[in-house]
Protein backbone atom coordinates (compact mmCIF):
# COMPACT_ATOMS: atom_id res chain seq x y z
CA UNK A 1 0.00 0.00 0.00
CA UNK A 2 1.29 3.42 -0.84
CA UNK A 3 2.22 5.44 2.41
CA UNK A 4 4.11 8.57 0.46
CA UNK A 5 3.38 10.92 -2.33
CA UNK A 6 4.25 9.48 -5.89
CA UNK A 7 8.11 11.03 -7.25
CA UNK A 8 7.88 14.52 -7.08
CA UNK A 9 9.07 15.59 -10.62
CA UNK A 10 9.84 18.98 -12.59
CA UNK A 11 6.40 19.41 -14.85
CA UNK A 12 8.38 19.66 -18.32
CA UNK A 13 10.32 15.75 -16.95
CA UNK A 14 7.04 14.50 -15.61
CA UNK A 15 5.82 15.36 -19.65
CA UNK A 16 8.00 13.74 -20.90
CA UNK A 17 7.87 10.71 -19.09
CA UNK A 18 4.32 10.09 -19.52
CA UNK A 19 5.01 10.58 -23.53
CA UNK A 20 7.57 8.29 -23.68
CA UNK A 21 4.92 5.56 -21.62
CA UNK A 22 1.70 6.94 -23.20
CA UNK A 23 3.47 6.68 -27.26
CA UNK A 24 1.31 5.70 -30.01
CA UNK A 25 2.63 1.69 -29.99
CA UNK A 26 1.45 1.45 -26.37
CA UNK A 27 -1.62 3.26 -26.28
CA UNK A 28 -2.89 1.01 -29.89
CA UNK A 29 -1.55 -2.14 -27.72
CA UNK A 30 -3.33 -1.25 -23.95
CA UNK A 31 -5.75 1.82 -24.80
CA UNK A 32 -4.79 4.77 -23.28
CA UNK A 33 -7.06 4.50 -19.89
CA UNK A 34 -4.77 1.80 -18.96
CA UNK A 35 -1.62 2.87 -20.07
CA UNK A 36 -2.24 6.02 -18.32
CA UNK A 37 -2.77 4.06 -15.10
CA UNK A 38 0.67 1.88 -15.53
CA UNK A 39 1.86 5.18 -16.36
CA UNK A 40 0.66 6.38 -12.84
CA UNK A 41 1.20 3.13 -10.38
CA UNK A 42 5.00 3.50 -12.15
CA UNK A 43 5.69 6.97 -10.38
CA UNK A 44 3.69 6.47 -7.04
CA UNK A 45 5.76 2.82 -6.67
CA UNK A 46 9.00 4.49 -7.58
CA UNK A 47 8.72 6.82 -4.55
CA UNK A 48 8.75 3.52 -1.99
CA UNK A 49 11.52 0.85 -1.32
CA UNK A 50 11.67 -2.52 -3.37
CA UNK A 51 10.08 -5.69 -1.26
CA UNK A 52 13.03 -7.71 -0.84
CA UNK A 53 16.80 -6.92 -0.16
CA UNK A 54 19.18 -8.42 -2.43
CA UNK A 55 22.46 -9.71 -1.55
CA UNK A 56 24.72 -11.48 -3.66
CA UNK A 57 27.11 -13.82 -2.23
CA UNK A 58 31.08 -14.02 -3.22
CA UNK A 59 31.26 -17.39 -4.27
CA UNK A 60 35.10 -16.95 -4.52
CA UNK A 61 35.35 -17.29 -1.14
CA UNK A 62 32.21 -19.42 0.02
CA UNK A 63 29.21 -21.38 -0.76
CA UNK A 64 26.14 -19.81 -0.81
CA UNK A 65 25.00 -22.40 2.06
CA UNK A 66 27.84 -21.52 4.30
CA UNK A 67 27.30 -18.05 3.88
CA UNK A 68 23.43 -18.15 4.18
CA UNK A 69 24.19 -19.93 7.27
CA UNK A 70 26.42 -17.13 8.51
CA UNK A 71 23.60 -14.34 7.32
CA UNK A 72 20.83 -16.14 9.50
CA UNK A 73 23.14 -15.82 12.36
CA UNK A 74 24.35 -12.38 11.81
CA UNK A 75 21.13 -11.29 11.62
CA UNK A 76 19.93 -12.68 14.60
CA UNK A 77 22.77 -10.83 16.74
CA UNK A 78 22.68 -7.67 15.12
CA UNK A 79 18.66 -6.88 14.22
CA UNK A 80 17.23 -9.80 16.25
CA UNK A 81 15.35 -10.51 12.76
CA UNK A 82 13.48 -13.56 12.13
CA UNK A 83 13.18 -13.19 8.74
CA UNK A 84 13.55 -15.95 5.85
CA UNK A 85 16.54 -15.95 3.54
CA UNK A 86 15.65 -17.25 0.25
CA UNK A 87 18.37 -18.32 -2.26
CA UNK A 88 17.11 -17.56 -5.73
CA UNK A 89 16.46 -20.59 -7.87
CA UNK A 90 17.81 -18.44 -11.37
CA UNK A 91 20.50 -16.52 -9.64
CA UNK A 92 22.16 -19.39 -7.83
CA UNK A 93 24.65 -16.78 -5.74
CA UNK A 94 21.71 -14.19 -4.78
CA UNK A 95 20.07 -14.18 -1.41
CA UNK A 96 17.12 -12.56 -1.04
CA UNK A 97 15.80 -10.86 2.70
CA UNK A 98 12.27 -9.88 2.50
CA UNK A 99 11.29 -5.92 4.27
CA UNK A 100 8.81 -5.76 6.26
CA UNK A 101 6.76 -2.64 5.97
CA UNK A 102 5.23 -0.45 5.94
CA UNK A 103 5.09 -0.25 9.37
CA UNK A 104 1.76 2.35 10.71
CA UNK A 105 1.95 2.40 13.95
CA UNK A 106 4.72 4.21 15.14
CA UNK A 107 4.13 7.02 17.34
CA UNK A 108 5.84 10.14 16.21
CA UNK A 109 8.39 11.79 18.41
CA UNK A 110 8.45 15.66 19.59
CA UNK A 111 12.35 15.71 18.57
CA UNK A 112 12.86 15.72 15.39
CA UNK A 113 15.36 15.25 12.96
CA UNK A 114 15.47 15.83 9.39
CA UNK A 115 17.77 14.36 6.29
CA UNK A 116 18.37 15.06 2.95
CA UNK A 117 16.46 13.20 0.73
CA UNK A 118 19.43 11.00 -0.49
CA UNK A 119 19.95 9.47 3.46
CA UNK A 120 16.12 9.40 3.46
CA UNK A 121 16.43 6.91 0.53
CA UNK A 122 19.20 4.93 2.05
CA UNK A 123 17.02 4.78 5.41
CA UNK A 124 14.11 2.99 3.90
CA UNK A 125 16.25 0.36 2.59
CA UNK A 126 17.68 -0.25 6.07
CA UNK A 127 20.71 2.40 6.83
CA UNK A 128 21.25 4.02 9.93
CA UNK A 129 21.38 8.00 9.81
CA UNK A 130 25.29 8.71 9.24
CA UNK A 131 26.38 12.65 10.09
CA UNK A 132 26.69 13.91 7.02
CA UNK A 133 22.91 13.50 5.99
CA UNK A 134 21.91 14.98 9.27
CA UNK A 135 20.01 18.69 7.62
CA UNK A 136 18.55 19.66 11.17
CA UNK A 137 17.43 18.97 14.48
CA UNK A 138 15.45 19.55 17.38
CA UNK A 139 17.00 22.43 19.66
CA UNK A 140 17.49 20.55 22.61
CA UNK A 141 17.75 17.01 21.27
CA UNK A 142 20.72 15.28 22.85
CA UNK A 143 22.69 11.63 22.82
CA UNK A 144 19.85 9.04 23.64
CA UNK A 145 17.16 10.80 22.83
CA UNK A 146 14.42 8.97 20.67
CA UNK A 147 13.85 10.98 18.11
CA UNK A 148 11.49 10.91 14.64
CA UNK A 149 13.27 11.32 11.55
CA UNK A 150 11.73 12.92 8.34
CA UNK A 151 13.33 13.04 4.98
CA UNK A 152 13.68 16.80 3.16
CA UNK A 153 12.51 15.45 -0.34
CA UNK A 154 12.44 18.83 -1.79
CA UNK A 155 15.80 19.87 -0.49
CA UNK A 156 14.79 23.12 1.02
CA UNK A 157 15.85 22.86 5.28
CA UNK A 158 18.46 24.76 5.53
CA UNK A 159 21.41 22.81 7.57
CA UNK A 160 21.25 23.71 11.05
CA UNK A 161 18.12 24.56 11.50
CA UNK A 162 16.09 23.88 14.96
CA UNK A 163 12.92 23.61 13.17
CA UNK A 164 11.77 23.14 9.90
CA UNK A 165 7.82 22.66 8.74
CA UNK A 166 8.31 22.55 4.81
CA UNK A 167 7.45 19.19 2.96
CA UNK A 168 8.71 16.15 5.06
CA UNK A 169 8.04 12.43 4.57
CA UNK A 170 8.79 10.66 8.25
CA UNK A 171 11.04 7.80 7.66
CA UNK A 172 10.76 6.33 11.87
CA UNK A 173 12.04 6.28 14.77
CA UNK A 174 15.75 6.12 16.33
CA UNK A 175 17.91 6.84 19.02
CA UNK A 176 20.67 9.82 18.90
CA UNK A 177 24.29 9.01 19.08
CA UNK A 178 25.12 12.75 19.52
CA UNK A 179 23.88 15.84 21.01
CA UNK A 180 22.45 18.64 18.27
CA UNK A 181 25.53 20.32 19.32
CA UNK A 182 28.24 17.78 18.20
CA UNK A 183 26.41 16.90 15.31
CA UNK A 184 26.52 21.01 14.00
CA UNK A 185 29.71 21.31 15.85
CA UNK A 186 31.81 21.59 12.07
CA UNK A 187 34.26 19.17 12.96
CA UNK A 188 34.95 17.48 9.80
CA UNK A 189 36.07 13.74 11.14
CA UNK A 190 32.50 13.45 12.57
CA UNK A 191 31.28 10.67 9.66
CA UNK A 192 29.97 7.80 11.74
CA UNK A 193 26.46 6.94 12.62
CA UNK A 194 24.46 10.19 14.04
CA UNK A 195 20.91 8.27 14.51
CA UNK A 196 20.42 4.38 15.30
CA UNK A 197 17.14 3.58 13.48
CA UNK A 198 15.26 1.73 15.73
CA UNK A 199 11.62 1.63 14.44
CA UNK A 200 11.90 2.08 10.72
CA UNK A 201 8.56 2.35 8.70
CA UNK A 202 10.51 0.05 6.53
CA UNK A 203 12.16 -2.70 8.52
CA UNK A 204 15.21 -4.37 6.49
CA UNK A 205 18.29 -5.17 7.37
CA UNK A 206 21.71 -2.87 8.04
CA UNK A 207 24.16 -4.23 5.95
CA UNK A 208 27.08 -1.82 7.60
CA UNK A 209 30.14 -4.35 7.87
CA UNK A 210 28.12 -6.86 7.83
CA UNK A 211 29.99 -10.24 6.13
CA UNK A 212 31.95 -7.62 4.21
CA UNK A 213 34.53 -10.40 2.39
CA UNK A 214 31.39 -12.65 1.86
CA UNK A 215 28.59 -10.20 0.67
CA UNK A 216 27.86 -7.34 -1.93
CA UNK A 217 24.59 -5.70 -1.64
CA UNK A 218 22.89 -5.01 -4.99
CA UNK A 219 19.68 -4.56 -6.67
CA UNK A 220 18.26 -7.83 -8.16
CA UNK A 221 18.31 -6.41 -11.63
CA UNK A 222 21.99 -5.60 -11.29
CA UNK A 223 22.96 -9.04 -10.52
CA UNK A 224 20.97 -10.35 -13.54
CA UNK A 225 23.48 -9.01 -15.99
CA UNK A 226 26.25 -10.52 -15.07
CA UNK A 227 24.52 -14.06 -15.66
CA UNK A 228 23.80 -12.32 -19.03
CA UNK A 229 27.18 -11.56 -20.33
CA UNK A 230 27.90 -15.27 -18.80
CA UNK A 231 32.22 -14.43 -18.76
CA UNK A 232 33.84 -17.89 -18.98
CA UNK A 233 37.24 -18.62 -17.33
CA UNK A 234 40.30 -17.28 -19.03
CA UNK A 235 38.45 -14.90 -21.08
CA UNK A 236 39.61 -11.32 -20.99
CA UNK A 237 36.45 -9.13 -20.21
CA UNK A 238 35.66 -5.26 -20.19
CA UNK A 239 33.02 -3.80 -17.75
CA UNK A 240 33.42 0.06 -19.53
CA UNK A 241 32.26 2.24 -16.87
CA UNK A 242 32.72 -0.02 -13.74
CA UNK A 243 32.18 2.13 -10.51
CA UNK A 244 31.97 1.18 -7.72
CA UNK A 245 32.60 -2.30 -8.71
CA UNK A 246 29.91 -4.80 -8.01
CA UNK A 247 28.95 -5.78 -11.72
CA UNK A 248 33.08 -5.68 -12.16
CA UNK A 249 33.84 -8.23 -8.63
CA UNK A 250 30.68 -10.47 -10.13
CA UNK A 251 32.32 -11.07 -12.87
CA UNK A 252 35.63 -12.02 -11.68
CA UNK A 253 34.06 -14.65 -9.79
CA UNK A 254 31.66 -15.96 -11.74
CA UNK A 255 35.31 -16.92 -14.09
CA UNK A 256 36.28 -18.34 -10.87
CA UNK A 257 38.93 -15.55 -10.52
CA UNK A 258 40.25 -16.95 -13.57
CA UNK A 259 41.34 -14.41 -16.83
CA UNK A 260 41.38 -10.75 -16.79
CA UNK A 261 38.67 -8.39 -15.84
CA UNK A 262 39.17 -4.80 -16.73
CA UNK A 263 37.33 -1.77 -15.46
CA UNK A 264 37.29 1.55 -16.31
CA UNK A 265 35.93 4.88 -14.73
CA UNK A 266 37.01 8.17 -15.26
CA UNK A 267 36.90 9.16 -11.64
CA UNK A 268 39.70 7.98 -9.55
CA UNK A 269 38.00 8.08 -5.90
CA UNK A 270 35.92 5.37 -7.72
CA UNK A 271 38.40 3.77 -9.21
CA UNK A 272 40.17 3.19 -6.18
CA UNK A 273 36.46 1.96 -4.51
CA UNK A 274 36.61 -0.83 -7.43
CA UNK A 275 40.18 -1.74 -6.32
CA UNK A 276 39.16 -1.95 -2.45
CA UNK A 277 36.33 -3.97 -3.12
CA UNK A 278 38.46 -6.33 -5.46
CA UNK A 279 40.77 -6.60 -2.14
CA UNK A 280 38.21 -6.90 -0.04
CA UNK A 281 36.58 -10.02 -1.88
CA UNK A 282 39.80 -11.45 -2.23
CA UNK A 283 39.93 -11.24 -6.30
CA UNK A 284 42.93 -11.30 -8.40
CA UNK A 285 41.80 -10.82 -11.76
CA UNK A 286 40.39 -7.71 -11.87
CA UNK A 287 42.86 -4.22 -12.99
CA UNK A 288 40.67 -1.06 -12.77
CA UNK A 289 41.90 2.14 -14.33
CA UNK A 290 41.31 5.66 -13.97
CA UNK A 291 40.60 6.45 -17.43
CA UNK A 292 37.32 8.08 -19.98
CA UNK A 293 35.98 4.85 -21.82
CA UNK A 294 35.16 6.82 -24.74
CA UNK A 295 38.67 7.16 -25.66
CA UNK A 296 39.54 3.48 -25.00
CA UNK A 297 40.27 2.53 -28.37
CA UNK A 298 43.78 2.65 -29.56
CA UNK A 299 44.66 5.20 -32.30
CA UNK A 300 48.32 5.13 -31.96
CA UNK A 301 48.62 1.38 -33.37
CA UNK A 302 52.57 1.44 -32.83
CA UNK A 303 52.75 2.24 -29.47
CA UNK A 304 52.25 -0.47 -26.90
CA UNK A 305 50.36 0.07 -23.53
CA UNK A 306 51.09 -2.95 -21.87
CA UNK A 307 47.48 -3.99 -20.99
CA UNK A 308 46.69 -0.55 -20.28
CA UNK A 309 44.00 1.76 -21.64
CA UNK A 310 43.48 2.47 -24.26
CA UNK A 311 43.28 -0.97 -25.56
CA UNK A 312 43.57 -2.58 -29.29
CA UNK A 313 40.67 -3.13 -31.59
CA UNK A 314 39.05 -6.28 -31.32
CA UNK A 315 40.69 -7.34 -28.61
CA UNK A 316 38.08 -8.31 -25.37
CA UNK A 317 36.34 -11.79 -25.59
CA UNK A 318 33.18 -10.02 -23.73
CA UNK A 319 31.94 -6.42 -22.42
CA UNK A 320 29.69 -4.78 -20.33
CA UNK A 321 28.33 -1.49 -20.39
CA UNK A 322 26.63 -0.64 -17.93
CA UNK A 323 26.10 2.78 -19.27
CA UNK A 324 25.83 6.12 -16.76
CA UNK A 325 21.78 7.35 -17.26
CA UNK A 326 19.23 9.24 -15.90
CA UNK A 327 19.02 6.29 -12.88
CA UNK A 328 14.97 7.17 -13.00
CA UNK A 329 14.23 3.87 -11.99
CA UNK A 330 16.19 4.03 -8.92
CA UNK A 331 13.79 3.51 -5.59
CA UNK A 332 13.19 4.44 -3.39
CA UNK A 333 12.79 8.41 -4.97
CA UNK A 334 10.61 10.52 -3.82
CA UNK A 335 11.72 13.84 -5.54
CA UNK A 336 13.59 13.98 -9.08
CA UNK A 337 14.75 18.15 -9.27
CA UNK A 338 16.48 17.54 -12.44
CA UNK A 339 15.44 19.37 -15.12
CA UNK A 340 14.90 17.84 -19.29
CA UNK A 341 18.15 19.19 -20.49
CA UNK A 342 19.79 17.00 -17.89
CA UNK A 343 17.28 14.14 -17.63
CA UNK A 344 17.76 13.77 -21.43
CA UNK A 345 21.91 14.76 -21.55
CA UNK A 346 22.72 10.61 -21.45
CA UNK A 347 21.84 9.31 -24.86
CA UNK A 348 24.45 11.03 -26.77
CA UNK A 349 27.10 9.64 -24.25
CA UNK A 350 25.80 6.19 -24.19
CA UNK A 351 26.10 5.88 -28.18
CA UNK A 352 29.92 7.23 -27.94
CA UNK A 353 30.13 4.67 -25.23
CA UNK A 354 28.58 2.12 -27.34
CA UNK A 355 30.48 2.73 -30.30
CA UNK A 356 33.82 2.33 -28.77
CA UNK A 357 32.59 -1.36 -27.01
CA UNK A 358 31.81 -2.35 -30.76
CA UNK A 359 35.54 -1.94 -31.59
CA UNK A 360 37.07 -3.18 -29.04
CA UNK A 361 34.61 -6.68 -28.95
CA UNK A 362 35.87 -9.71 -30.60
CA UNK A 363 34.29 -10.63 -33.36
CA UNK A 364 31.77 -13.66 -31.84
CA UNK A 365 32.16 -11.66 -28.78
CA UNK A 366 29.24 -10.57 -26.90
CA UNK A 367 28.15 -7.28 -25.70
CA UNK A 368 25.42 -6.48 -22.68
CA UNK A 369 24.41 -3.05 -22.69
CA UNK A 370 22.49 -1.93 -19.28
CA UNK A 371 21.19 0.81 -17.25
CA UNK A 372 19.08 1.54 -14.17
CA UNK A 373 16.16 4.02 -16.00
CA UNK A 374 12.83 3.58 -17.52
CA UNK A 375 13.28 6.22 -20.15
CA UNK A 376 12.52 5.00 -23.80
CA UNK A 377 15.49 6.75 -25.09
CA UNK A 378 18.16 5.38 -23.02
CA UNK A 379 16.68 1.91 -23.54
CA UNK A 380 14.89 0.49 -26.26
CA UNK A 381 15.55 3.30 -28.49
CA UNK A 382 19.18 3.22 -28.14
CA UNK A 383 18.81 -0.76 -29.23
CA UNK A 384 17.07 0.19 -32.49
CA UNK A 385 19.89 2.66 -33.33
CA UNK A 386 22.39 0.12 -32.21
CA UNK A 387 20.88 -2.49 -35.22
CA UNK A 388 20.95 0.18 -37.49
CA UNK A 389 24.11 1.32 -37.49
CA UNK A 390 26.28 -1.72 -36.07
CA UNK A 391 25.28 -4.17 -38.98
CA UNK A 392 27.82 -6.32 -37.06
CA UNK A 393 25.45 -6.55 -34.08
CA UNK A 394 22.58 -9.35 -33.76
CA UNK A 395 19.95 -9.36 -30.89
CA UNK A 396 20.48 -12.60 -28.63
CA UNK A 397 18.02 -13.74 -26.47
CA UNK A 398 18.91 -13.68 -22.61
CA UNK A 399 19.50 -16.02 -19.91
CA UNK A 400 18.21 -16.30 -17.55
CA UNK A 401 14.86 -14.25 -18.46
CA UNK A 402 13.23 -12.21 -14.67
CA UNK A 403 12.72 -9.11 -16.29
CA UNK A 404 9.16 -8.32 -18.82
CA UNK A 405 10.05 -7.72 -22.15
CA UNK A 406 11.08 -4.33 -24.18
CA UNK A 407 8.69 -1.39 -24.08
CA UNK A 408 6.48 -0.70 -27.04
CA UNK A 409 7.00 2.40 -28.97
CA UNK A 410 11.05 2.45 -30.75
CA UNK A 411 10.15 0.65 -34.30
CA UNK A 412 11.36 -2.73 -32.56
CA UNK A 413 9.21 -5.87 -33.48
CA UNK A 414 7.65 -7.87 -31.16
CA UNK A 415 10.37 -10.80 -31.63
CA UNK A 416 13.11 -8.13 -30.59
CA UNK A 417 10.98 -6.76 -27.54
CA UNK A 418 10.89 -10.48 -26.31
CA UNK A 419 15.05 -10.75 -26.34
CA UNK A 420 14.87 -7.72 -24.15
CA UNK A 421 14.73 -7.40 -20.41
CA UNK A 422 13.01 -4.61 -19.19
CA UNK A 423 12.32 -4.31 -15.24
CA UNK A 424 8.85 -2.16 -14.98
CA UNK A 425 8.14 -0.84 -10.78
CA UNK A 426 4.16 -0.76 -12.42
CA UNK A 427 3.99 -4.56 -12.75
CA UNK A 428 2.41 -5.28 -9.25
CA UNK A 429 1.34 -3.18 -6.48
CA UNK A 430 3.11 -1.96 -3.57
CA UNK A 431 2.89 -5.05 -1.08
CA UNK A 432 1.31 -4.56 2.69
CA UNK A 433 4.07 -7.25 4.63
CA UNK A 434 4.47 -8.02 8.05
CA UNK A 435 5.67 -10.92 10.16
CA UNK A 436 2.47 -13.05 9.68
CA UNK A 437 2.02 -12.57 6.35
CA UNK A 438 5.52 -13.51 5.65
CA UNK A 439 4.95 -16.46 7.62
CA UNK A 440 1.81 -17.93 5.25
CA UNK A 441 3.63 -17.21 2.35
CA UNK A 442 5.01 -19.91 -0.34
CA UNK A 443 8.42 -19.64 -1.58
CA UNK A 444 7.58 -19.56 -5.28
CA UNK A 445 5.59 -16.32 -4.85
CA UNK A 446 7.88 -14.84 -2.78
CA UNK A 447 10.45 -15.47 -5.22
CA UNK A 448 8.04 -14.01 -8.09
CA UNK A 449 7.94 -10.84 -6.04
CA UNK A 450 10.96 -10.65 -5.76
CA UNK A 451 11.50 -10.45 -9.78
CA UNK A 452 8.60 -8.20 -10.36
CA UNK A 453 9.04 -5.36 -7.01
CA UNK A 454 12.86 -4.17 -8.08
CA UNK A 455 13.94 -1.15 -9.41
CA UNK A 456 13.31 -0.10 -12.92
CA UNK A 457 16.20 -1.25 -14.83
CA UNK A 458 16.90 -2.52 -18.87
CA UNK A 459 19.27 -5.05 -20.22
CA UNK A 460 20.06 -5.71 -24.08
CA UNK A 461 22.32 -8.18 -25.20
CA UNK A 462 24.23 -8.52 -28.48
CA UNK A 463 26.66 -11.20 -30.25
CA UNK A 464 29.50 -9.33 -33.06
CA UNK A 465 29.18 -11.64 -36.36
CA UNK A 466 31.87 -9.96 -37.84
CA UNK A 467 34.64 -7.50 -37.51
CA UNK A 468 34.02 -3.63 -37.81
CA UNK A 469 36.49 -3.14 -39.30
CA UNK A 470 35.59 -5.19 -42.82
CA UNK A 471 33.57 -3.06 -45.05
CA UNK A 472 30.97 -4.63 -47.06
CA UNK A 473 31.52 -5.31 -50.79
Amino acid sequence: MSVFPKIALRLEVANYLKEGFLNQEVVSALGKEEAERRFEILLNNLSHPPSFTTVRVNTHLASVQHVKNMLFDELQKFNGLSVPILQHPDLQDVLLIPVIGPRKNIKQQQREAIVGAQCGNAVLRGAHVYVPGIVSASKFMKAGDVVSVYSDIKGKCKKGAKEFDGTKVFLGNGISELSRKEIFSGLPELKGIGIRMTEPVYLSPSFDNVLPSYLFLQNLPSTVVTHVLDPQPGERILDLCAAPGGKTTHLAARMRDQGEVIALDKISNKVKKIKQNALLLGLNSIRAFCFDGTKAVKVDMVKDTEGEPPFFPESFDRILLDAPCSGMGQRPNMACSWTLREVTSYQPLQRKLFTVAVKLLKPGGVLVYSTCTITLAENEEQVAWALTTFPCLRLQPQEPQIGGEGMMGAGLSLEQLKQLQRFDPSVVPLQDTDFDSLRDARVEDMIWLANKDCIGFFIAKFVKCKSAQEKDP
